[in-house]
């Protein structure tokens, strides 16, 4: 499990206002446990963002995909002013309770974290003038909001709300799972996990709903092996979840990112953190897209 799962779940559901399947809060421990330590990051990741974003310059950053925390956390961390909102309260407990336990380090005390939805961003936001340096929607987070209406006009929405709360000439970093290789091969790239390093057992199994002729939905049946506390004798218990995803393709989301920003735009894609150029690279297992507004 590479991606973030459970902590955007609920972003894409309560946005549609659907009911979230993981009001109980079992999918945010379970979440919080595979993550582990925040610093477990892989380098290779952390060095990347921290890179980008101190390229471009940025020093306050919105992060509309927070989930637990933990990219947020990484980047308090690295000294940036953060702002982390996301639609599962759920999820914030977590965030909020790490403020707390390090309220003394100046850069948690001024974290702000507020409960928000993509399609009512500027309503739950408050942008500070002009906009954010950066804004980051990381994890496959975005792939969560489904097509209920099939014209992507919900995701539409939520790329102009997201695309509004950048500055001018600031950047927007937001990914996707490959999912041109998932529909061309029927299952995921084969590659390391560039997120997160876990040694929890784990099997996903995947599925294409298609309509018209158009894929509609990616299906992920994911099986982890949740250990037991340290000294238990009870076996390892088995979760079982099954979660949904729309299939962004590489160029059409590239068009959708056009649009969000009226065409007032540069982009660049990465393949796993390296530059993409289509047909050079071996299937990466995520793209990651950075756009810059342009002034």
């Amino acid at each position: 499990m590479v991606d973030s799962v459970y902590r955007t779940r609920s972003l894409g559901v309560a946005a549609v206002g659907l009911p979230d399947q993981y009001a109980d809060g079992k999918a945010a421990k379970v979440w919080q446990m595979y993550i582990g330590d925040t610093r477990s990051r892989t380098e290779e990741y952390r060095s990347w963002v921290v890179s980008l974003l101190k390229q471009h310059q940025c020093t306050n950053v919105l992060d509309v995909a927070c989930g637990t925390g933990v990219d947020s956390i990484m980047l308090l961390e690295e000294g940036f002013k953060m702002t982390s909102v996301d639609a599962s309260d759920k999820m914030l407990k977590y965030a909020l309770k790490e403020r707390w336990e390090r309220r003394k380090e100046p850069t948690f005390d001024a974290w702000v974290i507020e409960e928000a939805n993509w399609l009512t961003l500027s309503e739950d936001v408050q942008k500070p003038g002009n906009g954010f340096d950066a804004v980051i929607c990381l994890g496959n987070s975005f792939a969560h909001l489904p097509d209920f209406k099939g014209d992507q006009s919900d995701q539409k929405l939520a790329l102009q709300n997201i695309a509004s709360m950048v500055k001018p000439n600031g950047i927007l970093i937001i990914d996707h799972r490959n999912y041109d290789y998932i529909l061309e091969t029927g299952c995921a790239p084969q590659g390391k996990n560039i997120y997160y390093q876990s040694d929890m057992k784990q099997d996903i199994s995947t599925s294409v709903l298609w309509v018209n002729n158009k894929p509609h939905m990616v299906t992920l049946d994911y099986s982890l092996e949740v250990p037991q506390p340290q000294g238990s004798m009870n076996p390892p218990e088995t979760s079982k979840f099954r979660l949904s995803y729309y299939p962004h393709q590489l160029e059409s989301f590239k068009e959708l990112l056009k649009t969000a920003f009226f065409g007032k735009c540069q982009q660049l894609v990465f393949g796993d953190f390296k530059q993409y150029t289509p047909g050079k690279n071996e299937a990466p297992c995520y793209f990651i897209h950075v756009v810059k507004k342009i002034a």
